[in-house]
């Protein structure tokens, strides 16, 4: 398939301190970054936003929103699915929001190469990591969650299983950073690996008109060469509207910020950087007046939607940037060449 864009490719603005400090200021004094100013706090968007802050250099808020969740952190190693202040909203213990943890903590170590803080941070990550494999089936999906009462729910979801792909792998890296060696987290990876790649029918289908279905398979690493671009290809005219972005769902008319990011991720991961710049091209612009990223607009009458500065959104374009631009040493932690030569890489 060949892919078009109206807009040649040139050398992009990222405003790097303006979106980081964003970041900063909408993080509370007790380490919470929520998604917003008086929003909600999600464990997974809130690692999101980590990341953002130690690209961006503030190494110190980072800390301090990874200790938040340390102490945050329930006896089962989950945390909530939500919270505002601090506060419980929705009580779900979601196996994907959890085990991201892990993702955050390597990306960390990559920047600032701070073993102490891994060694700190290992039972907190060790427990969230064990909580998601003790979710996994017989045959290596992961059930999403478990109900407040603790009742499993017996649904796998390609995109949750994809990004516990991710966690799982860097997971075992930080591991072995810290000369831990868990077989038993190895074993899930490689049964979750093998039912990504060979039977996505296990997974629920009922997610799969949100984009994320299409391209985290991909993003993890899961799918690589051939089968990834088999994959772009197939689902492209579903997702895509060329020159603006992708849609977050494939039935509505709303651009994300954060979705187009993620693709741009999964398409440089896999080597395609060409395509990758390409649809990172078309969001430039796409800011408020301080240089920080919309969350998504509607088209064709381009209404910005929804009005909030979110965090998590923003964080990603600076992980889509620091894949293209190698702004710093963790811009390729989702390089599928990367894992294979990481030197604590698990296919190592």
């Amino acid at each position: 398939m060949k892919y078009k864009s109206s807009i040649p490719e040139q050398d992009l603005f990222i405003d790097i301190d303006a979106i980081a400090s964003m970041i900063a200021n909408t993080q509370r004094e007790s380490g919470e970054i929520p998604w917003s100013d008086n929003d909600k706090t999600d464990p997974w968007d809130m690692v999101e936003a980590i990341m953002g802050l130690n690209i961006g250099g503030y190494r110190a808020e980072a800390i301090k929103a990874f200790d938040w969740l340390k102490t945050m952190q329930m006896e089962d190693g989950t945390w909530y699915a939500s919270y505002i202040n601090g506060i419980p909203e929705d009580k779900t213990h979601d196996t994907n929001m959890t085990s991201y943890i892990a993702v955050g903590l390597l990306h960390y170590y990559l920047i600032n190469n701070d073993v102490s803080f891994l060694e700190k941070m290992w039972e907190t990550m060790r427990a969230a990591i064990n909580f998601a494999v003790s979710m996994q089936t017989p045959t290596g999906e992961i059930y999403w969650a478990k109900s407040p009462e603790h009742v499993v729910d017996p649904m796998a979801l390609l995109t949750g299983s994809s990004s516990v792909h991710m966690s799982l792998k860097c997971a075992i890296a930080v591991a072995s950073l810290l000369g831990h060696h868990v077989p038993e987290w190895e074993e899930a990876l490689y049964k979750l690996d093998d039912v990504i790649k060979h039977r996505r029918h296990l997974f629920n289908v009922t997610k799969s008109r949100y984009s994320m279905y299409w391209f985290y398979p991909i993003l993890c690493g899961a799918l690589s060469g051939k089968e990834a671009q088999k994959r772009i290809d197939k689902y492209w005219k579903k997702f895509i509207v060329e020159d603006l972005g992708t849609r977050c769902v494939s039935d509505e008319p709303w651009i994300t910020i954060a979705e187009t990011s993620e693709l741009v991720l999964a398409l440089s991961a896999m080597g395609n950087s060409r395509l990758a710049r390409i649809v990172f091209s078309w969001i430039q612009g796409r800011c408020f007046n301080d240089r920080t990223y919309w969350c998504g607009f509607t088209f064709p009458d381009m209404v910005i939607w929804p009005e909030e500065k979110i965090t998590w959104t923003n964080a990603v374009v600076l992980m889509a940037a620091d894949a293209l631009y190698d702004i710093t040493p963790a811009g390729r932690i989702f390089d599928h060449d990367f894992w294979n030569t990481f030197e604590f890489s698990p296919f190592s």
